[in-house]
């Protein structure tokens, strides 16, 4: 076996070679590297920030003033006073909770006309990036020798708490996690600051920050204002803290400096943000498990949930508000799949895969030393997903139809839980309330989803793996599910909170005969069998996509080498660009509020347009954001490499002044978190202009420009 300092020479060699064949368009960068991979290129290509300006440790730098918002997007601080700006889907959860029928900030928007209106965003959180640490020593020593997946998960927590100790001291602000990059041939500590009173500022309403919904969703040409802002409170010495009246505005290290002179084709442009997760070390039979199964079943399971969701949404306005923010969040992945499918077989990528793959496999057998490193790579990345593909199709099942049954998992939730569970309760995102999850149930609404995802299920699965219930169903209601599943609701005491509370008053061990609650156990059970089942396969599919990864680094030494993304911040760069999605027709890279109007519709929700905007559209009242020939810019194109994660990250020109704000990718590049297709990807960006004329001459809201910073 190699030893760890060869290995490390070798893998530092690769990244520093690999320099000479960077294409500006691809690759999410890691901030320590960017001295020694990316400052030229993008010095080259007209950049004229230092690596210092972007990312400095000592100092501050661009990374002060990008944050990890809620935890599944990217947002920025545009204001000396910690003002937050990011997507409105990013906010979009955050603006339901604070929504009411009477009050309902989705549907109308909402700004406030001061600090004091500006609303607590219980639950909500953002986080810093204090810095970067390189472990992969350390880690890779306390990892020698362990193969089971939980005994290296606790190992490595373990490894992190030390880390993080030596790393942080006294600091009880800080918080430290050991991060894995490159298939887990290296490591780093990932030290970061957690801000939790944060409160809502403003967002346009739905019509303007979800214009075009699904229909429009992952396309160009796009008119969405996708923006929402926020702001970040602090204790009096400037520190994190939970929410207080006496809290202030948070004063930032860094904030981003705006700039309202547009932009032009091939004008270089860059990003930071925290995308959530590449696999551009993808090999064939994750792609066709990717496909034919997790995509597949999502597609239709999806579809089915979410036409029963949006009949009753558009049925009530109750509804609608509840089951917004759940219908957004599936319909979004959905319509990625369906999307990713669609390019895996038009850009060919399963045979490009394989192509790659035989290239690997001759360049290991060329050589004995390769052979004893790398020569079961591949096998053991095949027999791990060939072997799991039965247990995979049946838990993505699971996951997507008997886990949407949302009474089943309340009754799990808050059901009692048994002295087994409560000892290997593991930590994790704290769980929703019961007043919280009642505010947004609606009971017919379940009832309906129940039925079909029970039906689906026994129709999908082998009956070797159906639940325990479905016994019940066979037994005492002669197959019948519908009558199943209106006995269960009526009869269950988590239909309500207010049955619930009055059943947790009593006798908990009743809880434990609730219809609902024995469903629930026996989804749950099956759940955590199958996962006990499929472990084995992971491992060893862990263990070889580990050595493909490091094999592929040595093979392709000189070539742009990036870390798949891992919600860890990154950088990409590149510039304005149009692109060509078909034979005979060119994708100009802006739009403007013309096509808005163009795309009205008042018979369809989804295209929508305020009469005010009308308003303004017609006298033109665009102000200081309008292009130079009188029109209204809404979006723009640029080739940065994202993918889901960086929603809401800043879009900064060569001088790192904020110019938009990315929220999405275009439908012809859905296989990008595979395979980056430089003719293709496209990263879809809110002009700041429309952001700020949606604001002030929309929102009323133009006293908020006091307190930001603007290009000279």
């Amino acid at each position: 076996m190699l030893n760890f300092k060869k290995l490390i020479l070798i893998f530092l060699s690769t990244i520093v070679w690999s320099i000479g064949s960077l294409r500006a368009d691809e690759g999410m960068w890691m901030l320590p590297l960017i001295q020694k991979l990316n400052i030229k290129t993008m010095s080259d290509m007209g950049f004229k920030l230092s690596a210092k300006e972007i990312y400095d440790i000592n100092n501050s730098s661009l990374k002060d003033a990008i944050l990890q918002f809620g935890g599944g997007c990217t947002a920025e601080i545009i204001s000396k006073d910690a003002l937050v700006l990011t997507n409105h889907h990013c906010g979009y959860g955050t603006i339901q909770k604070l929504s009411s029928v009477e009050h309902n900030y989705l549907m109308d928007g909402f700004w406030a006309k001061s600090r004091e209106e500006e609303l607590p965003a219980k639950g909500l959180t953002v986080t810093f990036l204090d810095r970067f640490e390189d472990v992969t020593r350390e880690a890779t020593d306390a990892l020698a020798g362990i193969t089971d997946q939980k005994a290296k998960a606790d190992a490595l927590k373990t490894l992190s708490d030390q880390l993080t100790a030596k790393a942080i001291g006294n600091n009880k602000f800080l918080k430290g996690r050991i991060a894995s990059f490159y298939g887990e041939n290296q490591y780093y500590l990932v030290i970061t600051k957690t801000f939790t009173d944060i409160r809502f500022v403003g967002a346009p309403p739905s019509s303007i920050g979800k214009f075009g919904a699904d229909t429009d969703n992952w396309m160009w040409p796009r008119h969405t204002g996708d923006f929402s802002m926020f702001r970040i409170y602090a204790d009096k010495d400037n520190n994190p803290a939970e929410y207080s009246k006496d809290n202030i505005p948070y004063q930032p290290k860094k904030f981003l400096t705006i700039s309202l002179k547009g932009v032009q084709q091939n004008d270089p442009a860059f990003i930071l943000g925290y995308p959530g997760r590449t696999n551009r070390f993808m090999t064939s039979f994750e792609v066709k498990e990717t496909s034919e199964i997790n995509n597949t079943i999502r597609i239709l399971v999806r579809g089915i949930r979410q036409d029963i969701l949006m009949k009753d949404m558009v049925a009530d306005p109750k509804i609608r508000l509840q089951y917004s923010n759940k219908y957004a969040g599936s319909s979004n992945a959905w319509k990625k799949s369906m999307a990713m499918n669609e390019s895996f077989k038009k850009l060919k990528v399963m045979e490009r895969m394989v192509s790659e793959e035989k290239t690997f496999t001759d360049w290991v057998a060329a050589d004995a030393s390769r052979v004893e490193k790398y020569g079961h790579a591949l096998a053991d990345v095949k027999v791990g997903i060939e072997g799991r593909a039965k247990l995979q199709y049946t838990l993505q099942y699971f996951r997507e139809a008997l886990s949407s049954i949302e009474l089943t998992s309340a009754a799990v939730r808050y059901g009692p839980k048994s002295e087994e569970s409560q000892k290997d309760a593991r930590p994790g995102p704290p769980s929703v309330s019961p007043a919280d999850f009642y505010k947004d149930y609606n009971l017919t609404t379940d009832i309906k989803v129940a039925k079909a995802m029970i039906k689906l299920f026994k129709e999908k699965v082998p009956a070797s793996d159906l639940p325990e219930f479905y016994k019940t169903i066979d037994s005492q209601y002669q197959g019948n599910i519908d009558t199943y599943v209106d006995d269960i609701f009526s009869q269950s005491v988590f239909v309500s909170e207010e049955k619930l509370k009055a059943a947790q008053a009593g006798d908990q061990h009743l809880m434990e005969k609730d219809p609902a609650f024995v469903a629930g156990k026996n989804i749950s059970d099956a759940i955590s069998k199958l996962n006990r089942d499929i472990e084995q396969y992971n491992t060893l599919y862990a263990k070889g996509q580990k050595q493909y990864i490091a094999g592929m680094l040595e093979m392709k030494k000189g070539q742009a080498m990036y870390p798949d993304a891992n919600s860890t911040m990154r950088l990409t760069y590149g510039k304005v660009l149009n692109y060509s999605p078909k034979d005979g027709v060119i994708y100009d890279y802006q739009t403007t509020l013309d096509g808005v109007m163009q795309k009205e519709d008042p018979n369809n929700w989804e295209f929508v347009v305020p009469d005010k905007l009308k308003e303004l559209y017609a006298k033109k009242d665009f102000g200081q954001y309008a292009l130079k020939d009188g029109r209204m810019p809404v979006a723009f194109l640029t080739n940065n490499d994202i993918t889901g994660g960086n929603s809401g990250s800043p879009v900064m020109n060569r001088k790192g002044e904020l110019i938009g704000t990315a929220f999405d990718g275009n439908w012809e590049s859905m296989s990008g978190d595979i395979i980056f297709e430089p003719m293709l990807q496209r990263c879809i960006n809110v002009d700041i202009r429309y952001t700020l004329f949606i604001m002030d001459k929309f929102g009323g809201a133009g006293y908020l420009l006091n307190e930001m910073k603007f290009a000279k």
